[in-house]
C-alpha cells in the first residue's frame, strides 16, 4: 500500500522551492487526506505544524530546512517514502496551560516544548508556586520560570540552565530564568502528572506574560500548568537520527 504523503514547508525561499520539487516527485495532497505529513522548515515551524495537525492524529516527519533543527531529520529528496517506512516514531504529550489575566478572560493552550512566564517591565516578576496544591514556594523573585516538557528540555529550558530530560521519563522540568529570591534555588524536576500553579504576586505593579510555545497571554493573575491527557502527536525520525539518542548526546555536548 503506497503511503499518502502531505507536504508542507515555512516561507523560507529555500523550504519553498524544495517544496515545489517534492510535491512534483512524491504528488501533491492535502493534510487530512494523507497518512503522514512531511514538514520541510526547522523547528519553530515543526512546532507550527504539530500544532496545526493536532486534531488529525497522523504522524510528522520532519526535514531540516534552517537554522535549527532537532526536532528534525536531515533533508535528502530521494527513497523519500523508504524512510518514512522504516523511520522510528517518538509520541509526545503536550503541556496543557490555563492562563487567567488581570481583565478576568481565561486562555487554554497546548505547548510541545514549554509554558514560560516572563516580566512584562523592569520589575522582577514575584510569583508563587504550587504544586499539586500544595504551595512550594512563597515568593520567587526572578525574570520569570518555565516548565518544559522532556522535547523541549533541549531549546529554551537549556538556555536557562534547565535540566536535559530524557524522551518517556514522564518528567517535566521547572527552571526559574534569572531567579533572584530564593537564592539557591535553581528548579526542580517533576513527575509529569504534577499540577502547577503559578500565583502573580502584586501583578498591577509587576505584570507577567505566559506562552505556551507561541501563544502568549499578557497580564496574567494564575496560570495552571498540566500534561495534557488528551492529546498526543507523533514524530518520525531515521533510525541513526532518532530523538531520544539527540537528547542522550546533547548531555555530553560542551
Amino acid at each position: 500500500m503506497t503511503t499518502r504523503i502531505a507536504l508542507v514547508a515555512s516561507h523560507g525561499v529555500e523550504a519553498q522551492v524544495e517544496l515545489d520539487r517534492l510535491k512534483q516527485r512524491y504528488g501533491d495532497i492535502a493534510p487530512d487526506q494523507a497518512d503522514v505529513i512531511v514538514a520541510l522548515g526547522g523547528d519553530g515551524f515543526m512546532l507550527r505544524t504539530l500544532h496545526r495537525n493536532l486534531a488529525l492524529g497522523i504522524p510528522v516527519y520532519g526535514m531540516k530546512i534552517g537554522t535549527i533543527g532537532f526536532l528534525l531529520n536531515h533533508f535528502d529528496p530521494d527513497a523519500l517514502p523508504e524512510r518514512i517506512a522504516r523511520a522510528q516514531a517518538t509520541v509526545l504529550r503536550p503541556l496543557s496551560m490555563q492562563a487567567h489575566s488581570e481583565s478576568g478572560s481565561t486562555v487554554e493552550a497546548l505547548a510541545f516544548n514549554e509554558v514560560s512566564l516572563l516580566r512584562q517591565t523592569k520589575q522582577a516578576a514575584h510569583v508563587r508556586v504550587s504544586l499539586n496544591d500544595v504551595v512550594k514556594i512563597e515568593e520567587l523573585m526572578c525574570d520569570g520560570v518555565l516548565v518544559a516538557t522532556p522535547a523541549g528540555s533541549t531549546a529554551y529550558n537549556l538556555s536557562a540552565h534547565g535540566p536535559i530530560l530524557p524522551i518517556g521519563s514522564q518528567l517535566l522540568a521547572m527552571t526559574p530564568i534569572s531567579p533572584f529570591r530564593p537564592r539557591r534555588w535553581r528548579g526542580a524536576v517533576l513527575p509529569s502528572t504534577t499540577r502547577i500553579k503559578f500565583e502573580i504576586l502584586d501583578p498591577y505593579k509587576r505584570p507577567v506574560s505566559a506562552t505556551a510555545d507561541s501563544n502568549e497571554v499578557r497580564d496574567v493573575v494564575e496560570v495552571v500548568i498540566r500534561e495534557s491527557t488528551a492529546h498526543t502527536m507523533t514524530l518520525l525520525f531515521d533510525p541513526e537520527h532518532n530523538l531520544e539518542e539527540r537528547i542522550l548526546n546533547e548531555q555530553f555536548t560542551v
